[in-house]
């Protein structure tokens, strides 16, 4: 037990972590051992430790049937210093860069994962895997590790030469380096794929990285720091802390040791976290809320955009950011687009995500499940016309988080459920008249991640991409994501752009050398 024996700090954030499936080490929870805690005795000496330091315990639940999944077995522990301290002192002995990262057979340990959690009646997996480089989550590792026009086959990060006008001879040439320390803060809505998001780009380009997943979806995040550790890669580089944003995250944001700050969530907490890392002025990357327009012309092949509006509003029950939650329609068409909509969204089938019959699953919460039907009820006090959905459901799914996909019809640009992001599996159409109508209404929002188009017309295409303010914009397609495209938006929906080689420009600083060689 002595590589156990940590002794909470009272002064320190506190920090959950999960005694039943977690290796406590370094490369975990910040702590010094690699050890799993499967033995009760173990738990059970552990748990009273951390009570008799002031911890507390924090329970997870089924989404879809509201029960406990884990039977309390999450402790919180003041792990932040640890994780810290481990990852500023290991990240200059790693020397991990480019190439170097794809040493270690990550995506191979993840082909044939069958994690699961022993609920004491029977077992919950949590993914399987049989192929995992299928998995476009995973194949983020492979693209920042060995994308060639980024590291030229080198192994090293790569800069520029630079002609300069000084007289005499002089040489001068850029070096990339790695910041440092780099905080994922990442939202519940991808418990896999968010983490990877930070950490890919982070590991590529040297850096070490500490994942505070959400609260509500920390168990992934935790498998992961198993599955680097069995990968090979050095304790301290990939690091989870988890435990609540306002006490954990807000700690790990405001910390000097801290080098960047790599965030994907709402927009409120981003502000927070901009005043947080004014201690340091650490940098910050943000990627926060939308109300995305989704804009279908007359001339459009209807069948292709009723599937891509379809599937861009309610795709994971509407939790996503990029959701296109604004649908313009235009006027001679939008009556029979609008009612074909509402026809497709009453013939989902709402269950358990294992069902294998399900179409729809639960939202993350009750929280979650409580806004989104109070922004459905904020609708109809606005006189929004509700088509379709609006309720959770009675029956054998009562006790579950779930909302049944919603189609407004009636809606006006300056209602609450058009302006203010619901995160939910709720869709406000609006009609337009032309294409300078469409771009008008489609930019007023303090929003701008992503757009969609839907035209035969390729002139008014470009005109709609051209004039709509956003980061990205899909024409006759919708939430068609490449590791290799950059991804972020405009105004209040973010700072920075993730994933391609844009996403590596947010996890290094640029050092210029003048030689004087004459």
């Amino acid at each position: 037990m002595d590589r156990l024996s940590v002794v909470p700090d009272r002064t320190a954030t506190e920090t959950a972590l999960d005694f039943d499936a977690v290796v406590i080490g370094a490369g975990v929870s910040g702590l010094s051992a690699a050890v799993r805690l499967s033995n009760a005795g173990c738990q059970v000496h552990v748990h009273e430790a951390m009570q008799q330091a002031g911890g507390r315990c924090r329970s997870y639940f089924d989404a879809a049937t509201n029960l406990t999944i884990d039977n309390g077995n999450h402790l919180l522990l003041s792990g932040n210093r640890h994780a810290l301290a481990y990852a500023r002192s290991i990240g200059t002995e790693a020397g991990l860069v480019g190439p170097k990262v794809a040493q270690f057979p990550f995506v191979d340990i993840m082909t044939g994962q069958r994690w699961q959690l022993d609920l004491g009646d029977g077992k919950l997996p949590l993914w399987v895997f049989d192929e995992a480089r299928r998995v476009p989550d995973t194949r983020l590792l492979d693209y920042f590790a060995l994308a060639p026009l980024v590291w030229a086959g080198t192994g090293k990060l790569v800069g520029d030469t630079i002609p300069v006008s000084l007289p005499g001879q002089y040489l001068n040439y850029t070096v990339r380096e790695p910041l440092g320390v780099v905080v994922g803060i990442t939202p519940p809505n991808y418990p896999l794929t968010m983490p990877l998001y930070k950490a890919a780009p982070a590991l590529a380009t040297g850096n070490t990285i500490i994942i505070k997943p959400s609260e509500d979806t920390p168990l992934v995040a935790l498998r992961l720091g198993e599955l680097f550790l069995e990968a090979g890669l050095p304790e301290g580089v990939f690091n989870v802390v988890t435990g609540l944003g306002e006490t954990a995250g807000a700690a790990l944001a405001e910390h000097h040791d801290v080098d960047k700050i790599t965030f994907t969530g709402s927009t409120e907490v981003g502000r927070a976290l901009v005043r947080a890392s004014a201690g340091n002025l650490k940098k910050v990357s943000l990627e926060l809320g939308g109300k995305s327009p989704n804009i279908v012309f007359a001339d459009a092949d209807l069948e292709a955009a009723l599937k891509g509006v379809f599937m861009g509003i309610f795709f994971c029950q509407g939790e996503i950011c990029s959701a296109g939650s604004r649908l313009f329609i235009e006027d001679s068409i939008y009556e029979e687009f609008v009612a074909r909509l509402a026809d497709m969204a009453r013939a989902v089938k709402l269950g358990h995500g294992l069902d294998p019959e399900t179409k729809m699953g639960p939202l993350v919460s009750r929280a979650q499940q409580e806004r989104v039907l109070n922004y459905v009820r904020i609708g109809k006090e606005e006189s929004a016309r509700p088509l379709a959905g609006g309720n959770a459901p009675n029956g054998d799914l009562e006790g579950g988080y779930f909302v049944e996909p919603t189609v407004f019809a009636e809606v006006n640009n300056s209602m609450r459920i058009a302006r203010e992001e619901i995160f939910g599996p709720v869709v406000c159409s609006i009609p337009f008249q032309d294409l300078p109508d469409a771009i008008a209404m489609g930019n007023d929002s303090e929003f701008g991640l992503a757009a969609g188009v839907w035209t035969r017309d390729i002139r008014k295409a470009h005109q709609a991409a051209a004039g709509l303010e956003a980061g990205t914009v899909w024409v006759n397609c919708y939430n068609a994501f490449d590791n290799a495209s950059p991804w972020g938006g405009f105004k209040l929906s973010g700072w920075g752009r993730e994933k391609g080689s844009y996403g590596l420009d947010l996890f290094t600083q640029i050092k210029s050398v003048i030689v004087n060689y004459s």
